[in-house]
């Protein structure tokens, strides 16, 4: 599924739009073709007597529950997981028939962090954990090029205006307390 261009405000600038890292599809791939060569094996393997087609039907039962499980259902879950930067926010939306979406303006962000195990390492994927005022927090599992995207997070972060700028303006500066001297 693409990502609605509609969510985005009028003036908000889309920056990245990333989907987790292709090594989230691989188990689910090989679920679907272990589930189909376990049918297929079936298939061949049973007698063609009524017991056999029943023993087939009882397998294919099986076979397409498991890969609907743990093949199809991940699958399409990856496919829409989505990982959205633009100009004044962080977008995580997920979900295939109930939809979640976060979002995390950038000037609230307090800290984000990489993790990222052996094999995310090889592959250049890892885990982006990015907190915010408020207790609020988003882990972006399985982020393809994981150094590249915290430092642009990091650059527009510094790029974001601040909501309190508008008042520091505004505030007028009180001279600070005058230091009185005394000597004995």
């Amino acid at each position: 599924m693409a990502f609605p261009d509609d969510v985005l405000a009028d003036e908000e600038e889309l920056v990245l739009h990333l989907r987790p890292h292709w090594k989230a599809a691989v188990a689910p791939v090989l679920v679907l073709l272990l589930t189909l060569a376990g049918f297929i094996l079936a298939w061949v393997m049973l007698p063609e007597t009524e017991g056999g087609r029943i023993g087939l039907l009882m397998v294919a039962t099986i076979m397409l529950w498991y890969a609907v499980r743990n093949g199809v259902t991940p699958l399409v879950a990856w496919r829409c997981t989505h990982y959205v930067l633009t100009d004044e926010r962080i977008l995580v939306q997920q979900g295939v028939l109930t939809r979640e979406r976060r979002d995390l303006p950038l000037n609230r962000v307090n800290d984000h962090s990489l993790a990222q195990s052996l094999l995310d390492r090889i592959l250049g994927s890892g885990t982006l954990t990015v907190d915010s005022i408020g207790e609020q927090s988003a882990k972006l599992a399985g982020v393809p090029a994981a150094q590249q995207v915290q430092t642009l997070l990091y650059e527009l972060i510094e790029r974001a205006p601040a909501d309190d700028e508008d008042e520091e303006e505004e505030a007028v500066e009180e001279p600070a307390p005058r230091r009185r001297l005394f000597r004995n």
